[in-house]
């Protein structure tokens, strides 16, 4: 067998004075040249079926030796929500397994008391400016259990800004979070309607507003009268309702940029706060302990939110006991962050 140039070539060269054999030598030849064609067909397959799922391995190995561990529960994640698509898409949830998930969701969120919502924003926001935030990605089987319902344990009345982008500062996911975005986080007749929607239907257990560093509405409303009248209609009317809920006689006080920004923030959050305790079915809820509504500042620079300015149990009947001694109370200058309304005298216009 071989040729003499070429030892490895399948080509038959018969022994002198074999040629005689004729028929037996051919049908030897053949069988010869099917077996080696069908082994290396085989080989070939093997090598196919067995290499990915080597190469998978190694990666995972080469994944566990180099000793971070940092991105293992985020692989762990992925490939949990992967499989759950896979699984979703191959055997099929009917939208009575959704629902029947829904409810126990909502069911479990009933129970988790306002104080503990709370506790889980200031969490998720450390989570946030800290760089540890979860990934919230979903499966087809969580998403498609939102669709008969939805629970959020927040509502929020924040700012439009581009840059405060709420569920990211909270580390929330999908249906986590009720959100009314408006400029200078302002209450009017819309805002007002969703966020009862959300407090009467939904059931928050808190309500937030927030306001943020570097705010552009509150420093437009503190321009003269006449720049504003220049801005188009709906913008003026905006801005002229921020600058009411403005003290220009404590801001005027304050010299310093950062501080006066922070403070002329800060008094447009209380403002809206207190518009909120106007609200008697809201009031209620928060006399009952199913509701807290309370203030915040987000500092674009460092990334942490303050709260302040709390109304809780306590603070309502504080301010009960304010209202009945003295109904008509100037506004005080801001006491800064961590605050409970009542501590401090309710601001008036």
């Amino acid at each position: 067998f071989g040729s003499r140039s070429d030892p490895t070539s399948l080509s038959f060269c018969p022994a002198p004075g074999a040629m005689g054999g004729g028929g037996d030598s051919a049908a030897l030849v053949a069988l010869v040249v099917s077996g080696v064609a069908l082994g290396g067909v085989l080989g070939l397959l093997a090598l196919t079926a067995l290499g990915p799922s080597k190469k998978r391995h190694g990666r995972d190995d080469d994944d566990d030796e180099d000793g971070s561990g940092e991105d293992l529960p985020k692989r762990k994640h992925l490939r949990e929500v992967v499989e759950d698509e896979t699984s979703g898409m191959s055997t099929g949830f009917s939208m009575e397994e959704a629902r029947d998930k829904a409810d126990a969701g909502h069911e479990k969120a009933k129970a988790i008391p306002p104080a503990q919502v709370l506790s889980a924003l200031q969490k998720g926001n450390a989570r946030f400016w800290m760089g540890t935030s979860h990934r919230h990605e979903t499966s087809a089987f969580e998403r498609r259990a939102l669709i008969s319902k939805q629970f959020p344990l927040t509502a929020i009345l924040g700012c439009s800004d581009s840059r405060v982008p709420t569920e990211i500062v909270f580390d929330q996911g999908l249906g986590d979070m009720y959100v009314v975005r408006v400029a200078g986080n302002c209450l009017d007749n819309t805002t007002t309607a969703s966020l009862q929607y959300a407090v009467y239907h939904l059931k928050v257990k808190v309500l937030v507003v927030l306001g943020h560093e570097g705010c552009g509405a509150i420093k437009a409303a503190q321009l003269p009268d006449l720049q504003i009248a220049n801005e188009p209609e709906c913008l003026g009317n905006l801005l002229s309702v921020l600058k009411h809920g403005l003290c220009d006689s404590s801001l005027k006080a304050v010299r310093d940029s950062k501080a006066h920004d922070r403070e002329a923030v800060t008094q447009n959050v209380k403002c809206q706060v207190e518009k909120l305790t106007e609200d008697e079915g809201m009031m209620q809820k928060v006399k009952k302990g199913e509701l807290i509504i309370v203030g915040a500042f987000y500092e674009i620079s460092s990334g942490i939110v303050d709260f302040f300015h709390e109304v809780d149990a306590i603070a309502a009947r504080n301010i009960a006991a304010q209202e009945r001694a003295a109904p008509m109370i100037k506004r005080q200058p801001s006491r800064g962050v961590l605050t409970r309304l009542g501590d401090e005298p309710k601001l008036k216009n």
